[in-house]
């Protein structure tokens, strides 16, 4: 993971980051900063192959001191299961385990449900990951909650790219018509609480998960698990056009918030991809427990993704009931 100089910091971006933090200006669009959605509005046409290359890094960073909400006490866990696309997945081939960082050649399901999720903020270009997701729409991103909003102002110009490929879009770019994040990310931007989601509009007829398939979900599935990641980081040593993994054992983050921990160097711009447990390399299947959301910086090469817990299954259930 890139290290910044703060000793918190929030993945977000396409390339290597800057430095400092940049203050979000707030969008054309009026918003209650407090809302848990936001409407999109897009510019057709608007991301370009070379828009997409050349995203604007950021370096979103979080405040340590700041109070932070604990998760709900644990409940009954809730599984979503996974949804094939309608075409059959490739078969992906095993790779290593455990791994803190590597491009995934595997194949499977995997590598449609992932994708790039690129947004204007502020004036800038700029990028995050995330994954299709099992819906009662059909049509649900899953990414980390300042992928959809950051410093009181939800981004605009949201698309989801499944399988980029270095400026091209294999399945299409899906625009968002409204994205969501959980009530404690909107109000506050809650560290515990980084989830957001996207409901994206039908493509040629089809929605996302008819197009691409879609992971399962799992709420309060517990700590400690055996852990996929995915992502698209963009700083160096990586550059945005790769799918990348990271794999291993989990544990809990034992200093600031209640996350899932987990060894693996991904760099900005994987913010918001997916942590999967009860992943099948030979499908590229699992069952999505969090998002890529940040990383300390006297701890090198770890990853921190949310719990997911009520909190997120609330904000889960207003974007596929959307």
């Amino acid at each position: 993971m890139n290290r910044h100089r703060t000793a918190l910091s929030v993945l977000l971006s396409a390339g290597a980051l800057v430095a400092g933090v940049l203050t979000a200006a707030t969008p054309s669009i009026a918003a209650d900063a407090a809302a848990t959605s936001f409407r999109q509005q897009h510019t057709q046409g608007f991301w370009t192959a070379e828009r997409m290359r050349t995203a604007t890094p950021l370096d979103v960073t979080a405040v340590p001191g700041a109070a932070r909400t604990p998760a709900a006490a644990s409940a009954a866990p809730t599984a979503i299961a996974p949804t094939p696309a309608a075409s059959v997945a490739s078969t992906a081939s095993p790779t290593a385990f455990p791994q803190v960082g590597g491009a995934w050649t595997g194949g499977g399901a995997v590598v449609k449900t992932s994708g790039r999720v690129f947004f204007t903020m502020g004036g800038r270009t700029a990028s995050c990951s995330g994954n299709s997701i099992t819906s009662a729409n059909g049509s649900t991103v899953m990414t980390a909650g300042h992928c959809v909003k950051y410093q009181g102002a939800w981004h605009t110009n949201w698309v989801f790219v499944p399988a980029y490929n270095n400026g091209s879009a294999p399945y299409g770019q899906w625009s968002a018509t409204k994205t969501f994040a959980t009530d404690q990310w909107a109000a506050s931007e809650d560290m515990n609480m980084d989830v957001g989601l996207a409901v994206v509009a039908p493509l040629n007829g089809q929605t996302l998960s008819q197009a691409v398939g879609a992971q399962g979900v799992l709420f309060n599935g517990g700590y400690n698990k055996r852990m996929y990641s995915f992502g698209f980081p963009a700083a160096a040593p990586y550059d945005g056009t790769k799918l990348v993994y990271c794999s291993g054992n989990s544990g809990k983050d034992f200093l600031l918030t209640k996350d899932h921990s987990l060894g693996c160097n991904m760099t900005g711009g994987s913010s918001g991809g997916p942590w999967f447990q009860d992943f099948n390399e030979a499908t590229g299947l699992g069952t999505q427990v969090s998002v890529n959301s940040f990383g300390y910086t006297f701890l090198p090469n770890r990853m921190y993704g949310p719990y997911l817990g009520n909190e997120a299954k609330a904000a889960y259930d207003k974007a596929q009931a959307s």
